[in-house]
């Protein structure tokens, strides 16, 4: 047996530092009392010390047989639990496997070798053994805690202590299948709309509405049919829908070709429907999903229509559809009813702030001219809110022109002079867009959140107020300063008219947007235009704010001069890094592009300004920019939508932008096959 050394020979219990001082006082208390028994007796002094010594072997005796069993006890248990440990690593049901610096294998215990069949894997790069086991560990190297991933047809929890070279790794599938199949239960709500049901068959024979409502509820319940789902018709241009999530997953998977299906079908007989669908889920109450369906709904329907968004209460919304320019409505209900809102609001404000959005263009500028005229007629003070920096030169030659009339130039103020006189009974009016993100006084809209009205003809995005107290947007609409237009007709008649500078701002706004009658126009545009003209629009005028100068032409050509093609029919222009453009510089070089043969869409990527990078996106049709702009954080329309982006360069931002784009053409040439 190994000797022991002299600190091992010392009984356990006497290593405590109080146990030795009562054995040495004992032992003290024991000398003293055989030294006084010598004392006064001798022969008791000698029996007592005879005694002490006998019981001190005793004692020593009976120490060391403790130790030793003590030791033997204890080494035994460090063998167990050593042994433990080790069967541990050999037996229990985690992968364990320990890699060199060159990732080469160095030692896997017996179940991480059960997923690599009969590989002989020791000394073996990790990549020759598994590549996607390699790849794992390459992509999960330096994380701090444990991720989930997937290998082969099952899911492991993964551990990797980069410091000592070890991969853990847990197999979950059971776990993990017993969660999918949960939340493959999950209920789905969903609503399907009609866009333009009433408008399409009011004109109709009851026969031939008859034959169409058939026809759309014949393809809506196969569809549903053909997902399981159940489906009910609350009204003649109202479906309600009830699925799981695992059926939600399948639909989002063939992209809603129902949308498409109802489209072209109708419009082959001459009656054009499209279709709107709000779905929600991701949410236990059912109240609460219904509430949620109905708002995405109003989403798509704010967008245009012909689209579905898919929504949980804390995911992003999902995009689908939206391929065609919203139709515009027949009736005129809609705005008469808008206008007569928009008085009773007004008369229940002490004043108004009206404000368009960043960079103010014409039709943002022009739109707050015709509100500030209708609170006037109103006998309501109106407040412009402006930002007079970074405007570009028509905006700027319309302040000019504003000289000449004193009262509409002393109701523009800055957003500093705005925040400062807002009260809680104030009227906060957003105008050309309802994103408070991009809205010229941000500061201004917090003040106001409750009491915010917003007309816009943008396609709405998930980015909106959450309190508005009066949406009107309408994205088939020209221009804002259209939809604005159509409000005067409403208007008090005893009240003084707009006049001459209001109506030449105004449209020259729809002219700028529909770049001068040739894009977005319908019967209703020409009206807002023609109402305008009889009230003293001055043309020349027009024309005057919307002369170019030599420095803005020189940059668009140069931004044209860079083009590149992406799939063959997108163009992207991209500017010098260190150089700021005007984004209407940017917008028009984007406009320029699409009358070359061959372009779908364009976009220009410019410096704006230090933080910023933006893109300017133009379509000829086929091609849904907003959609592509909504994914790099910005929107607009089908065919004209725009981003801005901070922290980014340029060549970073193309990037980003390419890569949508090649994936978007992977996307679409794989449906193309699959028809």
């Amino acid at each position: 047996m190994k000797k022991l050394r002299l600190a091992e020979r010392i009984p356990v219990f006497m290593r405590n530092p109080r146990l030795r001082l009562l054995a040495i006082y004992i032992i003290l208390l024991s000398l003293v009392g055989a030294g006084v028994a010598f004392y006064y007796n001798w022969v008791l002094g000698v029996v007592l010390l005879i005694l002490l010594i006998l019981g001190s072997i005793f004692i020593s005796d009976t120490f060391h047989r403790v130790n030793e069993e003590t030791t033997k006890y204890i080494s035994d248990l460090s063998f167990r639990i050593k042994r433990s440990e080790q069967d541990s690593l050999l037996r229990m049901p985690l992968g364990i496997l320990i890699y060199s610096d060159e990732d080469q294998v160095q030692w896997i215990n017996p179940y991480m070798q059960g997923y690599l069949s009969d590989k002989d894997v020791l000394g073996k790069k990790l990549a020759d053994v598994d590549k996607d086991l390699a790849k794992m560990l390459n992509d999960h190297r330096d994380e701090k805690g444990t991720v989930t991933v997937n290998w082969g047809d099952r899911r492991f929890t993964l551990l990797i202590e980069q410091d000592s070279h070890v991969l853990y790794m847990m197999d979950i599938t059971k776990y993990a299948k017993i969660e999918e199949a949960y939340d493959n239960s999950q209920v789905v709500i969903g609503q399907v709309f009609l866009d333009n049901y009433d408008e399409v068959t009011q004109s109709m024979a009851d026969s031939d509405v008859s034959s169409l409502s058939s026809f759309v509820t014949n393809q809506i319940s196969s569809w549903a049919q053909e997902f399981g789902m159940y489906l009910k018709r609350v009204d003649d241009d109202h479906f309600f829908v009830l699925m799981y999530a695992e059926v939600l997953k399948k639909v989002e998977a063939d992209n809603f070709k129902l949308l498409d299906t109802i489209r072209e079908a109708t419009s082959k007989q001459n009656f054009p429907i499209t279709l709107s669908i709000g779905i929600a889920y991701g949410d236990q109450d059912l109240n609460n999903l219904a509430d949620l369906s109905q708002s995405n709904l109003d989403l798509a329907l704010g967008r245009g229509g012909d689209q579905v968004v898919v929504k949980s209460p804390d995911d992003q919304a999902r995009f689908y559809g939206g391929k065609t320019n919203p139709m515009e409505k027949r009736t005129r209900v809609r705005a008469r009813m808008i206008s007569q809102a928009v008085t009773e609001l007004m008369s229940q404000a002490d004043q108004i702030f009206v404000m368009g959005h960043q960079q103010s263009d014409m039709d943002s500028l022009g739109a707050c001219l015709g509100i500030r005229r209708i609170a006037q007629m109103n006998n309501r003070q109106c407040w412009i809110v402006l930002d007079q920096e970074n405007l570009h030169s028509d905006v700027r030659r319309l302040l000019t022109s504003l000289e000449d009339y004193p009262a509409i130039k002393e109701s523009i103020i800055t957003p500093e002079a705005a925040l400062e006189n807002a009260n809680s009974q104030s009227l906060l009016i957003m105008v050309d867009h309802s994103k408070p993100s991009l809205t010229t006084a941000p500061e201004l809209y917090k003040k106001l959140e409750n009491r915010v009205m917003i007309i816009d003809h943008h396609r709405r995005g998930t980015e909106f107020p959450e309190n508005p107290v009066l949406v009107y947007i309408e994205p088939y609409a020209s221009s804002t300063c259209e939809l604005i237009t159509e409000m005067f007709e409403y208007q008090s008649k005893d009240s003084e008219p707009i006049n001459e500078i209001e109506a030449t701002g105004m449209l020259a706004g729809i002219e700028i947007d529909t770049k001068s009658f040739t894009t977005k126009t319908g019967t209703r545009t020409f009206d807002a235009a023609s109402y305008l003209r009889s009230v003293g629009a001055d043309e020349n005028l027009i024309r005057h704010f919307m002369k170019e100068n030599v420095d803005s032409y020189l940059q668009r050509n140069h931004l044209i001069e860079s083009v590149e093609f992406v799939n063959k029919n997108l163009a992207v222009c991209v500017g010098e890094d260190d150089r700021d453009y005007d984004p209407v510089t940017a917008a028009q070089a984007a406009d320029s592009l699409l009358s070359i043969s061959g372009i779908e869409a364009s976009f220009v990527i410019t410096r704006r300004s230090k933080k910023q990078v933006g893109i300017s996106a133009r379509s000829a049709g086929d091609v849904n920019v907003q959609l592509i702009m909504e994914q790099m954080g910005g929107g607009g329309h089908l065919g004209s939508a725009a981003t801005q982006i901070e922290g980014q360069s340029v060549s970073e931002v193309k990037a980003t932008l390419t890569d949508i784009l090649k994936k978007k053409n992977d996307t679409e040439n794989k449906d193309d096959e699959e028809e």
